[in-house]
């Protein structure tokens, strides 16, 4: 169960991040619903750097998990994960206004934390 629950995080996570950036940036830049200018070019970025940041994470995570599993079952990388997660949730918080990109990250931390929890070895 816990490898389940592991490949279901990072797979979810990287589900969401390509969800973000092709809803965000690719719709939005093919129907051209933002004028040219410095506003565009923020939420552009911000939204690209948001949705890119989870699919490499999500990825590295899922290729890590498949050759060495171990390493996501020790402190370091459910610590580094957990931080991770709170700065996406963070910066959705303050500078992302719809609701969506809050609900995959939570939906993250809460299938990590089932992770963590279901993980003997995490307890050691």
């Amino acid at each position: 169960m816990h490898k389940i629950l592991i490949y279901a995080a990072y797979g979810w996570l990287t589900f969401g991040g390509i969800m973000h950036l092709f809803v965000d940036v690719v719709l939005q830049y093919l129907r051209k619903v933002r004028l040219p200018g410095a506003e565009t070019t923020l939420y552009w970025g911000l939204n690209t750097a948001y949705g890119l940041g989870q699919i490499i994470f999500g990825l590295f995570a899922l290729f890590v998990a498949r050759y060495a599993f171990e390493v996501l079952e020790q402190w370091p990388a459910i610590t580094l994960s957990f931080l991770a997660a709170v700065a996406w949730l963070v910066f959705g918080l303050f500078f992302i206004e719809y609701r969506e990109p809050k609900i995959i990250i939570s939906i993250f931390i809460i299938l990590l934390i089932a992770a963590t929890m279901s993980g003997n070895s995490a307890y050691r």
